[in-house]
């Protein structure tokens, strides 16, 4: 289906034209192997196998997540094996592990990828910078990716919501013949609701250029910036949090997601609506050095190299907890924790996803 994004025509496969009979039919017969069980591991995974395909997880038994994948009703010696065993028996081998982890798990699982496999990645960082992972695969199998546009925790939750999430998809190698349809097959089987198509080295870039800026990190340190300067002009804890964080993510940004920035705009007091559309020019001036700059540190792999280095020291989890915990204990988001207890709601939402089984982690 062709699609005007802004004056753009773009090619886009929705679960109308590519249903999820026509995938289970391209899957049938075929062992899925799931290699890790962080972060979309779990979600791909319990979603592909509620959509009747064959699945089995490849982790290992010392990880911390080995008892979780048990919980979720995968079967040692049965659906969830070592990263080995896994890799051997299955016909498409996605890599769901971390970055971090991709250079040692595909020195374990590079012997099993043989003529007519399909290594699948759901993020371009390995296959891209392969100088960085080792990641070199051979030219008999097929290198694709559906890379979902969300956390594994909402690919799940909205998988059993029946909405579904936007991925996008690439075909890097195509040593069958069939990469193509294998890759959409995938899509709609992991629980995408429309898929889009692109390239790794594309997808990789896009998404470590938005999870620094809009998804998180100018995300942070933009709300953090107004929280602070509320607090320094006197206004208390819970309406600086208020104005500066709730009011966005309970209100404004669900109404920016059903009907645009514009009819927001066109839907707020004249106060409102003059002083966003004055200032939203000086913001974008302000910022824009530094998403350019940033932009080229991803592109010319800093980042990535970065990244390696320091998620690969011994000692990174301490610092990563410590940083988190700095973050957590801040004025502004124990004031936040304040404020969603109060929320009637959120009890309703914990206990459905606790029901569910879906965990708190967020990280795509």
């Amino acid at each position: 289906m062709q699609i005007d994004f802004g004056g753009v025509m773009e090619d886009i496969v929705t679960r109308k034209e590519f249903p999820l009979k026509k995938a289970q039919k391209i899957l049938k017969g075929k062992t899925i192997a799931v290699i890790g069980y962080g972060v979309q591991g779990p979600a791909q995974a319990l979603n592909m196998r509620d959509n009747g395909a064959n699945v089995i997880i490849g982790m290992r038994k010392s990880s911390n997540n080995w008892k979780r994948a048990i919980k979720d009703g995968w079967k040692p010696g049965v659906t969830l094996f070592e990263i080995a065993e896994a890799a051997k028996r299955g016909d498409i081998v996605m890599m769901l592990n971390s970055d971090a982890s991709m250079k040692p798990v595909w020195k374990t699982i590079k012997p099993f990828m043989t003529a007519g496999k399909a290594l699948y990645f759901s993020h371009g960082f390995g296959y891209v910078y392969n100088d960085i992972t080792g990641i070199k695969a051979p030219k008999d199998v097929d290198v694709i990716m559906v890379a979902p546009k969300g956390s594994g925790l909402n690919v799940r939750r909205n998988f059993l919501n029946g909405a579904g999430i936007n991925s996008s998809f690439a075909v890097e190698q195509d040593a069958t013949g069939h990469a193509l349809e294998l890759t959409l097959a995938l899509g709609i089987v992991i629980g995408s609701g429309y898929i889009f198509p692109t390239t790794f080295k594309k997808e990789v870039t896009s998404d470590l250029t938005g999870e620094r800026v809009i998804l998180m990190g100018a995300l942070q340190g933009v709300m953090s910036a107004q929280y602070k300067t509320l607090r320094a002009h006197g206004h208390s804890p819970s309406e600086a949090f208020n104005e500066t964080i709730e009011e966005l993510t309970q209100s404004l940004i669900r109404l920016v997601d059903e009907k645009g920035m514009d009819w927001m705009f066109s839907n707020c007091s004249v106060t409102a609506q003059r002083g966003a559309l004055d200032w939203a020019p000086r913001f974008e001036k302000a910022t824009k050095p530094v998403f350019e700059q940033l932009y080229k540190a991803v592109e010319s792999e800093a980042e990535a190299r970065r990244v390696t280095r320091l998620g690969s020291r011994p000692d990174y989890k301490e610092r990563l907890d410590a940083e988190l915990k700095e973050m957590r204990e801040s004025e502004m988001w124990r004031a936040g924790a304040a404020v969603r207890s109060l929320r009637p709601h959120e009890k309703v939402r914990q206990g459905a996803d606790k029901a569910a089984g879906i965990t708190g982690r967020a990280n795509n």
